[in-house]
């Protein structure tokens, strides 16, 4: 999710401010809004086994994107861009728009099947405004419904490519729920007061892995698919969004911001962090200018050796125009 509910303070604080802020979360947080800072958005992978990797550049603009997913092929990657889902090839080259028929307003909430067959995307249609659920054949196409709640914002793929997980801020809580391709079998996965955001699968399916206000601040956390059995994963002083596992599920990358930051802003100081799931060892990746549109989703490359990010360089806004002279 984006841009997101305030750095818990009490847990009393939080359920009165996030019936308040539920829907600037919506618009603000995965709605994938062009920001009102001007920006050049950045789409870079990097290694993560060498210490010495250094990102490489896939394509940048002067505009506000976000949000890579690689294709299960290793060919291209997808981000969204004024409401659209783009498409660039993963070497170097210039993006085109999918075809995702009626779907408008897609926000940074989409990702490939692991079958590689279908496109989940979170748009709205004009008959459906808000945030849905929907699918696309991975290649392009007409957008079928597979959420029924009322703003509703994709994270994960099971294994199995059977259901999906998405995540829904209901007044005084923002959890996350499962439901199967076909609209069936929608349930919530957590529940209560608070932040639990940001759900990605392990890909054995044993674990789903979510970010969490629930020790206090912002941390990294698994639970099981029937959401039991939640445990803390990471319990430093800074405070960490948007887990994702690796394809080969020995490692997961996440986002740090520094100690007290509020929320899951855009344009902070952030590091990529991955740590080793063996051995609980963390290692900084990169550090750049970003947060909320950095790595919304799962963007790990099919062999698990890259994974892809964005960063932004803030722009000046333009200059007023001077009115003509009398």
């Amino acid at each position: 999710m984006g841009t997101h509910l305030l750095q818990r303070k009490s847990r009393g604080e939080i359920v009165a401010q996030l019936g308040i802020l539920a829907a600037a979360v919506s618009l603000m947080g995965h709605a994938g809004l062009a920001q009102q800072t001007p920006v050049t958005s950045i789409l870079q992978t990097i290694e993560t086994a060498s210490t010495a990797a250094q990102p490489v550049t896939v394509y940048q603009a002067d505009a506000y994107f976000e949000a890579p997913n690689w294709t299960r092929d290793g060919g291209s990657l997808l981000f969204d861009q004024g409401g659209k889902i783009m498409r660039v090839p993963a070497g170097d080259g210039q993006p085109e728009a999918l075809n995702i028929g009626a779907a408008t307003r897609c926000n940074g909430s989409h990702g490939i099947s692991p079958d590689g067959k279908l496109l989940a995307i979170s748009c709205s249609t004009p008959e459906m405004r808000g945030s849905h659920v929907f699918l696309v054949p991975a290649e392009g196409g007409e957008p079928k419904l597979v959420t029924h709640t009322d703003g509703a914002y994709f994270h994960s793929w099971a294994p199995d490519s059977k259901s999906l997980l998405f995540v829904h801020p209901d007044g005084a809580s923002l959890n996350f729920w499962s439901v199967g391709i076909d609209g069936t079998g929608e349930h919530a996965v957590t529940t209560g007061t608070g932040v639990s955001d940001d759900p990605d699968y392990a890909p054995d399916g044993k674990w789903i892995y979510f970010c969490s206000d629930r020790s206090g601040t912002v941390q990294i956390w698994r639970i099981k698919p029937d959401g039991s059995s939640p445990e803390q994963i990471t319990s430093d002083e800074r405070v960490n969004w948007t887990p994702h596992p690796s394809p080969d599920g020995k490692q997961i990358v996440y986002i740090s911001y520094e100690k007290g930051t509020a929320g899951h802003p855009s344009n902070r100081s952030v590091i990529l962090r991955v740590m080793n799931l063996q051995d609980r060892k963390i290692r900084d990746i990169v550090s750049l200018t970003g947060g909320s549109g950095t790595m919304n989703v799962n963007s790990w490359s099919p062999d698990s050796r890259h994974f892809a990010f964005v960063g932004y360089q803030l722009r000046a806004p333009a200059p007023a125009a001077t009115p003509p002279a009398h």
